[in-house]
Formats: C-alpha cells, structure tokens, sequence
C-alpha cells in the first residue's frame, strides 16, 4: 500500500473519528481501514490515533500529521488533475446543504455542474443541524442563517427575505390574524434545532430591533421539511425564507400572513476551514453554488413585495 494511500484512510479516520465510518466512506471493509492505519503507524514508527471500545482520538503525531497531510493531499489531487483530459477537474467533493435547498434547488440541478466536470464525484449531505465541517470532513457547507463559529471562512451570498405562512385550512378554522394582538389565539409551529430547546416564539422586527412573542403551539419539529409539512397540515403559523415556499404560495397552499411583521431577512454563507491553498474543485463547486444561490435570493428578494403587498 503506497503512503497517499494511507495517509487518505488515516485522514477520514480522523475526521469522522471512527473506522466504521470511515470504512462505510471509502467503501472498505473495516479490517482494511485497521490494517492500513496499523501500517502507517509501524511505517512512521509511532502512535497516531488512541483507539477505545467507545471513540477514537488522535495522539499528539496524529494531530500534528494531520495537520501537514490534509493539504498535501489537496494538492496531490491537484497535480494528478492537471493531466487529465486537459486539466479537467478531478476527485471527490463532500458538501452540506440545509435539506429545503438541497430539494428544492441543488440537486435538481446538479447535473449541470456534473456535466461540466464529468471527473468529479460529490458526496451530498442533506441536513438541518450543524455539522462539524472540519471533523466530518466536508469541503464545504452552505449554511442559512448566523456564522458564529471564527475558525471557518465564510464567503456571505446574500439574505434571503422571511415570510410568515398559514394553510388555508388553519386560516378557516382560527381567523386571519390582522395584528400582533390577535395572535394569542393562535397556534405556531415551534422549531428549534435540537429537541427539548425552547423556541423563541413569534420574531418580528420592530424599530430596527428583533423581537419575540410567546405563542402556544402543539407541534414542534427539528427539521425544514416537518416545520413545513406542519403547516401545511394545519398545525399553525410558520416563519421560514420566502424561496423555500414560494410554490405553495402561488399554488394556494400556503397564505402570507402579517405580512408587516416579518423576521430580519437570514444571511445565506458558504463556509470552508482555513487552508494554505483551496483545491481547485473546491473553488469551482464554491463558484457554481454561489451563482445559484444569488439567482434565488434575487428571485425571492423581487417576489416578496409583490407577494406582500396581495397580503395586506
């Protein structure tokens, strides 16, 4: 087994902490994952991950070898790109994409960047919790939404504008809400990240400053698709970025609601961790996905005061 070879296992060892999980992500037995990163270590001649029937966790080598084969590798995939067909682009891509836009945007149109780069593999994770993007090993992810964590570079593509939404159904039932009085007698779907958080309740925006109203609700759900399906089903009021709805607004599914008293418009951010050099694939799914995501904010950004303005 050639050393770039090893050092690939040792480095989605790393990441995912796990030989299973990084068994399961090359698409090798586990056994073979353990005997390559046992040759790697006889091959340095010391210990590089500290293995226990519970987790995995890198020595001090093993922090430090990462630290100088993560970007060799990018590089080594660079070079071995640079001769094929032409310097076409090459490798594998593992990206994060909250699951609304994944559905509704990325994927139906993945295959054109695809197309353009028939070399490349792109491995696609479809989540609403934050992942860990340097331990789980992903390029790059795009988040909706504040950037808190400074050890990452965020290139900001825009804001994408909020709407409230009912279902028809919900609106027969309980009456149109008119002013932020009224809403004591009515339901919001409760969304929080992890279940058993508490929601902030109703935002609105109220002389440049956020503020939140309590309101009952029976639901609360962890994930875009539920919060939407929620609503949908009756359950109550949701506040979600217009681009995400949009359809069913224009379907009649869904109805704008307090169309005056909206949440501040959610900052769209494509992150990635600080490296000397950005593999070239990187850069260029980065490109690609930016250019995507801006047309949407836009097309969101030009619908909204239509849309608002038939609301009110």
């Amino acid at each position: 087994m050639n050393l770039i070879e090893l050092l690939r296992t040792f480095v989605r060892v790393y990441e995912l902490a796990s030989f299973t999980g990084a068994a399961d992500s090359l698409g090798l037995p586990r056994s073979t994952v353990s005997e390559q990163i046992r040759a790697l270590e006889e091959r340095l001649g010391t210990r590089l991950l500290q293995r226990t029937t519970r987790k995995v966790q890198p020595t001090q080598d093993g922090l430090l070898l990462y630290g100088r084969c993560r970007d060799m590798l990018d590089q080594v995939d660079e070079v071995e790109g640079l001769f094929r067909e032409g310097k076409t682009l090459a490798g594998r891509l593992r990206i994060d994409l909250p699951i609304a836009l994944a559905r509704n945007l990325v994927m139906p149109r993945l295959s054109e960047f695809l197309n353009l780069h028939p070399a490349l593999e792109v491995e696609v994770s479809a989540t609403d919790r934050r992942v860990d993007l340097v331990r789980e090993g992903f390029d790059c992810v795009l988040r909706i939404g504040e950037v808190t964590d400074p050890s990452l570079v965020a290139r900001r593509l825009g804001r994408y504008p909020q709407a409230n939404c009912a279902s028809p159904a919900y609106l027969e039932r309980y009456g149109r809400p008119l002013t932020l009085d009224d809403l004591a007698n009515h339901h919001l779907v409760h969304y929080v990240p992890v279940l058993g958080a508490r929601s902030t309740g109703f935002e609105y925006m109220e002389n440049g400053k956020l503020r939140c109203l309590p309101m009952q609700g029976r639901v609360t759900v962890n994930n875009s698709d539920s919060y939407k399906l929620a609503c949908l089903g009756g359950f109550g009021l949701i506040q979600v970025p217009l681009a995400g709805v949009r359809e069913s607004l224009e379907s009649g599914e869904l109805e704008l609601v307090l169309p005056d008293h909206v949440p501040p418009s959610m900052d769209a951010s494509l992150l990635y961790a600080h490296r000397h050099n950005l593999p070239r694939r990187v850069r260029a799914f980065m490109d690609w996905l930016a250019a995507l995501i801006e047309q949407d904010i836009e097309a969101a950004q030009t619908l909204a005061p239509r849309l608002h303005a038939t609301a009110r």
